[in-house]
C-alpha cells in the first residue's frame, strides 16, 4: 500500500534531476511511495528527461513559473495519499529515507510534519539541516547548519520542518490550508509550520531519514537579490499573518533589534538597500486584501497554542546565540 506521494517541483534543474529520482528509484521501499515531479516551465530539457527515463514518475507540466509554493500546492492536490513527501530537485536521498519519514510521523497523530537530516553535498559529515527553528528576533535558521552530523543523531521537537525534504501529514494540511503562495519562495516551510503551531501540531526532526543537499540550485547562491528580496519580504508578512496584534506588540523591540541587525549584515554585503526593500515589500503584502485573506483569524481556543510558540520564539533565541 502506498502510504505517500513524493512531490519534486522542479524549475530548469536538468544538472540535479536524473540524480535526484535514481535515488528514489533504489530505495528497497518503492512499494511504499510514488513520485510526482511538478514542472514550473523549464527550458532546459528536464521535461523530456523525466518523459523518456523515467516514465514511472508522473510528470504535471505548468506553462510558466509559478514559484515554490504553487507547484508543491499543484503536487499536494493531486496526491492522494495519507502523507506528502516535498522533495528538492538538487537532493540525493539514502537508503532508508521515506521510511524513516513514514515511521517517524506515525509515531504521533498530533505531528505535522518531520524534517530529514539534510547532509552537506561536498562534505556528508556535515549538516545542511536538521530541522529550522524560528526565534524572536523575526529570524528563522537551519538547526546545526555546518555543523558535524554526529552531533544530531537524535529525534526531537523543532519549530518547523524544511521544505527540500520533509514529509506532511495531508489530512492536516486539509484543515489549516496549503502552502500561502503569496509567498512565491523562501520561508513559505517556516510559515505553514507556524500555522499548524497555531492549531495545535508539532513538527518533528528524524536523523534516520538522510538526504544530500546541494544547496542554491535555483536560486544560485546563498546571497543574492532576488532571494534576499524574496526572503526579507516574506519574513516581516509572516509574522504580521501569524501573529495576533498583541502578540506583535509584544515582541516589536525584539523584531525591531532583529531587523536592525540584518540590516547592518546585508548592507556589509552590499544589499542594505535590497533588504529594506523587501521588508517593505512584505509590510505592503500583508496589507493587501489577498494577504489580509491569509491572516490567521485569532480564535481563543487557540490561546495556550499562542503562548506555546511564544515559548519556542524565546528558547529558539537562546539556542541560536548557545549554538545548538
Amino acid at each position: 500500500m502506498r502510504k505517500a506521494t513524493v512531490v519534486i517541483p522542479n524549475y530548469n534543474g536538468i544538472k540535479y534531476m536524473a540524480n535526484c529520482l535514481e535515488s528514489l528509484y533504489r530505495l528497497k521501499e518503492q512499494a511504499l511511495f510514488r513520485v510526482l515531479v511538478v514542472d514550473n516551465g523549464s527550458t532546459d530539457g528536464s521535461m523530456e528527461l523525466i518523459r523518456d527515463n523515467y516514465p514511472q514518475a508522473q510528470l504535471v507540466s505548468l506553462p510558466e513559473n509559478t514559484g515554490f509554493c504553487h507547484a508543491v500546492n499543484v503536487g499536494i492536490e493531486k496526491a492522494d495519499t495519507p502523507y506528502v513527501i516535498l522533495l528538492n530537485n538538487d537532493t540525493e536521498v539514502l537508503p532508508g529515507f521515506v521510511e524513516a519519514l513514514i515511521h517517524a510521523i506515525e509515531r504521533d497523530e498530533k505531528c505535522f510534519a518531520v524534517s530529514s537530516q539534510m547532509l552537506q553535498w561536498q562534505d556528508h559529515s556535515l549538516i545542511d539541516d536538521a530541522g529550522d527553528q524560528y526565534c524572536v528576533l523575526g529570524w528563522a535558521y537551519s538547526r546545526g547548519k555546518g555543523k558535524p552530523a554526529a552531533r544530531y543523531n537524535r529525534p526531537t521537537e523543532v519549530f518547523a520542518a524544511c521544505g527540500g525534504a520533509s514529509i506532511y501529514r495531508k489530512s492536516i494540511l486539509n484543515e489549516i490550508g496549503c502552502f500561502d503562495e503569496a509567498h512565491f519562495a523562501y520561508l513559505e516551510d517556516i510559515d505553514i509550520s507556524y500555522r499548524a503551531r497555531i492549531y495545535g501540531y508539532h513538527c518533528t526532526y528524524e536523523p534516520a531519514a538522510k538526504v544530500l543537499h546541494a544547496g542554491s540550485a535555483t536560486s544560485g547562491s546563498r546571497y543574492n537579490n532576488f532571494k534576499t528580496t524574496l526572503s526579507s519580504a516574506n519574513s516581516t508578512y509572516m509574522i504580521c499573518k501569524n501573529m495576533p496584534l498583541l502578540q506583535l506588540v509584544w515582541n516589536l523591540p525584539f523584531l525591531i533589534f532583529g531587523f536592525l541587525i540584518k540590516t547592518i549584515f546585508f548592507t556589509m554585503k552590499g544589499m542594505g538597500t535590497t533588504y529594506l526593500k523587501g521588508l517593505c515589500k512584505g509590510l505592503q503584502k500583508a496589507h493587501t486584501q489577498e494577504g489580509k485573506t491569509h491572516k490567521v483569524p485569532f480564535q481563543w481556543p487557540h490561546l495556550g497554542n499562542y503562548i506555546h510558540i511564544q515559548s519556542l520564539l524565546y528558547m529558539n533565541t537562546f539556542r541560536l546565540f548557545l549554538k545548538k
